[in-house]
């Protein structure tokens, strides 16, 4: 390293807090300092951290990833901070165990503290710091306890010996040079080394005032409350190496010992490597053979169920083969049989132990494979849904099944899970709430102090869209943009809300993801755990996870699970009554015409995607007959098609205008959708048919369409239009498709999603048409929450000409329930 000064304290934006240090800006700023090096030290956590390695990596700086830890002190007092820092792996490991051990077990009054025992015999691989005047030795020293002080420098330079600082920090706050200057004698008396940080908060020194807001927001102090604790100055701005230089020229060591720090810290990540924790398989198999001998035969109990007759099943089973051998073929050679196993096996034992599960979500309905396991139950051949839409051998990227599950059963079936692999294997997966558009804006003006309805009216006048940003609302919201130019206090209030908006806020818990890891969590992440207990979760995000190989599985709860679940029950109850067997839900005709007169008539409060208004609309336009509009409506009803034309072009030909083909190859392909380009699915199955495309090659034709990168679409459109010719298709002619697939390419939908979500919007509407009080009954219980929901429902009820009795202490149930008479 050819530097004078590494910076090793910088409290990023993931410390939740009291950093305001952006990764990639930060990495910017460094590079124009020309510093090899630089160090993340979050408080007790490891947030950011993968981000900041990748970013570093891909700055070409080195990242040195440590953490300040606040330790548990005797006697009830403040806890002081001791800061590490990775050598390498061991370490890295050693950090985690710690870290988890106080998140799990030494939460405090909001604080992880860490109890100095928890240290003790996982030190290898860490280099630690002593905390400056927030440390035992520095706070010992400052209240003139010199012996203790001596005693605690003693203790940590035994436990990590040839590894331990006196840390200095010369940041214009009260008392540190009395620290420095004792700190220093205290070093040479026991010849241990010092080290300069400076405790870096934000980037630049005008950045001071939007740090001070975002401390302010998380105390709840106001800004300019000269009575507020001011724990942090000015100084504490990414200094260059010459004001550090400066700053320490009478201990030039200490400067030169960060660099030594980060020339001893070589922590090494291993990114992009997928650690699958293994599955047990029966003795004389592996993953591969299981999962094949499994699929034949789940293929062949399919096949019996969709081919009764023998001779039908005769004919159609080469087909189905030859897809299964395929799939297989891919799975095996990406090294994904385990997944498929584990996916499969949690959702039988949820299904044997009464956990409803989702037909399927996603593209993972297009495999064969889930289909004949059991993950999803729609044929994907029926419905031309393709497997490389989900796992593409020419794009290597894990599978990812979402997997819908009762909202009442889904902790179960994590739960299993925990048991099956191992509860310290096993975590649900952290998410970061950040300072959104609106949100920021209101909490700039609390703490700011203006009038509560000045501060409303400036946060009602950003627009409210999914990833609204202030920059964009400027731009959009007249306004907004008027009281910006107008008004100097709006203006002062919305910039300081500029710099802090997208910082993250709190943390909570991923929606659906749990990781199973072969090993420990710990080898990979460490743990986090809300204040009070509660469960455990990664203190990496759902990307950073993956990012460090461990395979994410989603746990999804759908409520209309629960809705059809209970419905089902109710309506077995009135069938066992009368001696009927009961309903098999996941075995439903899907030709059943009462059904669709139902869906004709646009009744559909409390059908599963279909309940909206404009949804209604739509439907009693496009007159539902089939399965196969049911799946259209899904992916019809979204802004693209509904603006482009393509709605009305669909509902025209369904109704008898004659339908165009851009070529006659590609009827097979667009007849179920009357000529109309709806599908992603139907994007690469062009490609194929009409360009000899592979369907994976197809399919990141399809994904460059989406990204529309001029240069990738200019190589595309090259490849499209020669293998038509091959094809014997005109060039002028290849080029208008490829045009016209490139215009819908933007408005088409995943298929496999649309199909298996319309087969739980054909399941509701079926148990609305034959069980209608049963059905509004458990849409009734699934809502009892929701007031406005539960009086919408009874006026449902009234129209289908329903009795809702009121509450009856003799006869009510907790939820709502289902008389003799199909009353509610």
């Amino acid at each position: 390293m050819t530097t004078d000064f590494v910076h090793l304290r910088i409290h990023s934006e993931y410390s939740l807090s009291d950093g305001i240090v952006r990764i990639k800006p930060l990495f910017k700023r460094v590079r124009e300092l020309n510093m090899p090096a630089v160090g993340i030290s979050d408080i007790a956590n490891l947030f950011g951290m993968v981000k900041f390695y990748r970013a570093g990596l891909a700055a070409g700086i080195k990242p040195i990833i440590g953490v300040d830890l606040w330790l548990r002190e005797a006697g009830g007092e403040a806890p002081t901070r001791l800061s590490l820092f990775c050598q390498n792996r061991d370490g890295y490991r050693n950090l985690c165990d710690i870290l988890t051990e106080s998140y799990l077990h030494g939460q405090q009054r909001g604080q992880a503290l860490t109890d100095p025992q928890w240290i003790e015999g996982r030190t290898d691989g860490l280099i630690a710091l002593s905390g400056a005047g927030e440390g035992q030795i520095g706070r010992n020293l400052l209240s003139g306890k010199t012996d203790q002080a001596k005693e605690s420098a003693q203790y940590w330079s035994q436990l990590f010996p040839d590894r331990f600082y006196i840390e200095l920090i010369r940041s214009e706050r009260a008392n540190e040079e009395a620290c420095v200057s004792e700190s220093v004698a205290l070093a040479i008396e026991l010849d241990l080394p010092v080290v300069a940080t400076n405790d870096t908060r934000f980037i630049h020194a005008a950045d001071f005032r939007a740090h001070e807001a975002r401390v302010c927001i998380n105390s709840g102090h106001a800004l300019d409350d000269p009575r507020r604790p001011k724990a942090y100055s000015e100084a504490q701005y990414l200094k260059t190496p010459a004001e550090m230089a400066e700053l320490f020229a009478d201990i030039p060591e200490a400067l030169t010992n960060s660099v030594e720090i980060a020339r001893r810290c070589n922590l090494e990540m291993t990114l992009g490597e997928n650690f699958l924790p293994d599955f047990p398989v029966p003795e004389g198999h592996n993953a591969a053979s299981f999962l094949k001998e499994t699929a034949q035969t789940g293929l062949a109990e399919r096949l019996l169920d969709l081919y009764p007759d023998e001779a039908d099943r005769a004919e159609q089973i080469e087909k189905y083969q030859r897809r299964l051998e395929h799939e297989l073929s891919v799975i095996e050679g990406m090294g994904y049989p385990g997944y498929f196993l584990i996916v499969a096996d949690f959702i039988e034992w949820a299904r044997n132990n009464g956990v409803p599960v989702g037909p399927g979500r996603g593209s993972g309905a297009g495999s064969l494979v889930a289909y004949v396991l059991e993950i999803t139950d729609l044929d994907p051949l029926a419905y031309d849904l393709l497997f490389e839409r989900f796992l593409n051998p020419e794009r290597v990227s894990m599978p990812d099944f979402d997997i819908d599950f009762c909202m009442e059963g889904r902790d179960r079936v994590i739960e299993y899970v925990a048991q099956r692999y191992g509860e310290k294997r096993v975590s649900q997966i952290i998410t970061y709430g950040t300072m959104a558009a609106r949100a920021v804006v209101r909490d700039v003006g609390r703490i700011l102090g203006h009038p509560y309805g000045m501060v409303d009216r400036v946060a009602k006048q950003v627009p409210f869209a999914v990833g609204m940003t202030l920059d964009k609302a400027l731009e959009e919201s007249p306004e907004l943009k008027a009281s910006y130019a107008d008004d100097e206090e709006v203006h002062y209030l919305i910039d300081l809300a500029l710099a802090l908006e997208g910082l993250c806020r709190n943390a909570g818990k991923h929606a659906g993801g749990v990781v199973i890891a072969p090993n420990d969590l710990i080898e990979f992440t460490p743990l986090y755990c809300e204040a009070g207990g509660g469960n455990r979760v990664t203190q990496f995000d759902k990307d950073d996870v993956e990012a460090v190989g461990l395979v994410k599985f989603d746990f999804l709860g759908l409520r209309t699970l629960t809705i059809i679940e209970r419905a089902v029950k109710i309506a077995d109850k009135q069938r066992e009554a009368k001696g009927e067997a009961p309903i098999d839900i996941r075995a439903l005709p899907l030709d059943d015409a009462a059904s669709y007169k139902l869906l004709q008539a646009g009744d559909t409060t409390a059908v599963f995607q279909l309940e909206s208004a404009g949804m209604r609309r739509l439907i009693k336009r496009l007159e539902p007959d089939r399965f196969e509009d049911i799946v259209a409506l899904v992916a019809l009803y979204r802004p693209g098609p509904l603006e482009s034309g393509m709605v009305d072009d669909f509902i025209a030909r369904k109704k008898g205008q004659a339908v165009k083909y851009p070529h006659p190859s590609l009827e097979t392909v667009l007849k179920p959708t009357y000529g109309v380009i709806l599908y992603q699915e139907q994007v690469m199955q062009i490609a194929r048919e009409l360009s000899g495309y592979s369907l994976g090659g197809a399919d990141l034709l399809r994904r460059a369409m989406g990204k529309k990168k001029a240069e990738e679409m200019a190589k595309q459109r090259a490849v499209f239009v020669d293998g038509a010719a091959k094809q014997g298709v005109e060039e002028k002619t290849s080029a208008y498709i490829f045009d016209l697939i490139e215009k819908f390419a933007g408005y088409g939908f995943n298929k496999s999603h649309s199909a298996a979500y319309a087969l739980v919007s054909y399941q509701t509407a079926w148990l609305k048409t034959h069980y209608p009080a049963a059905f509004m009954c458990a849409v009734l219980s699934a809502d009892m929450d929701h007031t406005d929901k539960v009086v919408t429902m009874i006026d449902e009820c009234h129209r289908m000409q329903i009795d809702v009795l009121g509450p009856d202490v003799n006869h009510s149930q907790y939820d709502f329930s289902v008389t003799q008479e199909n009353a509610i």
